[in-house]
């Protein structure tokens, strides 16, 4: 896929996020990721459940390759590479569901973006300065993460946030990237306290505010769990669904999730209803 045709392909899933709420499908290729690693880290497994998940209604395919559950070894950039590339370079392409890669190593995001990829996503906040200008040159969107590298409870974190971000956002432009290519996320479960995490979920109006699409992440993760008493992270779906549809009803754009099929479902109807009452 060349630059022109990533550059409609951004455009285009830009304008419709605004549209309607997008699905994010996770592709973790890794062996050790906290939900569903060493599942589908063989690229014909990966390239099956990503076929499952598009036929489940996924509109984005988010592929990984390195977890970022706290306490996961690092992979180093080769490993990465060889995990992620082929499979991108697989699904990618003019016409098929637009392919977002998982990862905060610049090297990583100029191939995968150089295989197909349309979006960036950066949980790290841009811990790799070069990240942004390689999305910029690209021609991919960024997804802009709430992340300050360590919890500090003191924080007020909605207030914190929307000023990490509108400090970020200036940042990224300075990198050579449009503010309209940015995605911002809350960043739930990254350098937050238990509480923290609900606070910017609850925050996540303001963040609307800002004018940019917002993604939120919170399939499966720990401070469901805690909050439920579920420490099996496959048991947490029917909870990260209502935790999707509030994001939603706050004005959230795209949800990251495992179970594509349950939250397309939970959508459907919350729009059926939703638009029954106009």
């Amino acid at each position: 896929m060349g630059r022109e045709d990533r550059i409609r392909l951004r455009d285009s899933l830009l304008a419709e996020a605004r549209a309607r709420p997008l699905i994010m499908g996770i592709l973790n290729v890794t062996p050790d990721s906290f939900s569903d690693g060493g599942k589908f880290d063989e690229a014909g497994a990966a390239l099956a459940h990503a076929e499952a998940m598009v036929a489940a209604g996924a509109d984005i395919l988010d592929v990984g390759g390195e977890s970022t559950r706290p306490g996961a070894a690092p992979v180093s950039e080769a490993d990465e590479l060889a995990r992620t590339v082929s499979v991108v370079e697989a699904l990618a392409g003019p016409g098929r569901v637009p392919v977002s890669i998982d990862t905060y190593k610049s090297g990583v995001a100029k191939a995968a973006t150089a295989a197909g990829a349309v979006i960036v996503n950066d949980v790290s906040a841009m811990s790799d300065p070069t990240i942004v200008g390689v999305a910029a040159d690209a021609g991919a969107a960024y997804v802009l993460t709430y992340n300050r590298g360590v919890k500090d409870g003191a924080l007020d974190a909605s207030a914190d946030m929307l000023a990490f971000f509108e400090a970020a956002i200036v940042r990224c432009e300075g990198e050579g990237l449009k503010r309209a290519h940015i995605i911002l996320d809350p960043g739930v479960g990254f350098a937050k306290t238990y509480a923290q995490n609900f606070e910017v979920l609850a925050a996540t109006s303001d963040l609307v505010s800002l004018g940019l699409p917002v993604l939120i992440g919170v399939s499966r993760k720990s401070f469901i769990g805690k909050r439920l008493g579920i420490e099996v992270a496959a048991e947490r779906d029917a909870a990260s669904v209502a935790v999707g549809l509030d994001s939603l009803r706050r004005g959230a754009h795209m949800l990251r999730v495992h179970d594509v099929a349950a939250h397309r479902q939970a959508i459907e109807l919350w729009e059926t209803i939703d638009n029954a009452a106009h």
